[in-house]
């Protein structure tokens, strides 16, 4: 088995996940995983808890906000691109209708009470 490489981008307070990679607002390590790594496996690399990311792309398609992460299990490939937002990133919410989701987000949308869709998110 071999490895794969992923783009990764920590933004925001996130960058401090970064490593030597952090240039203070934004971090940009290019992270080596074993094939069949997941975002779950990302994430322990990077010691980033789950729950402190905002927004989260998977090469530009959606894949995670707050309080709805279905992308754990979510199998990385090599050469993919990663974005992570921080909690206080705003995402205008007009822009939210059409977007690309990755397969989890659109299942996790579709079987929500609100379909993903509200106005502020508040930690329970």
């Amino acid at each position: 088995m071999g490895d794969i490489l992923v783009d990764v981008w920590l933004y925001g307070n996130l960058a401090q996940y970064g490593g030597q990679a952090n240039k203070g607002s934004f971090a940009n390590p290019k992270v080596r995983l074993p094939e069949s790594s997941s975002m779950r496996d990302l994430l322990e690399y990077l010691h980033m808890p789950s729950e402190e990311r905002g927004i989260t792309f998977i090469n530009g398609d959606l894949s995670a906000m707050p309080n709805m992460q279905p992308d754990l299990d979510h199998v990385l490939k090599d050469n993919d691109r990663v974005a992570f937002f921080h909690l206080q990133s705003m995402w205008p919410f007009q822009y939210r209708h059409g977007i690309a989701m990755a397969k989890e987000m659109t299942a996790a949308m579709h079987s929500s009470e609100d379909q993903g869709i509200h106005h502020a998110y508040k930690k329970e």
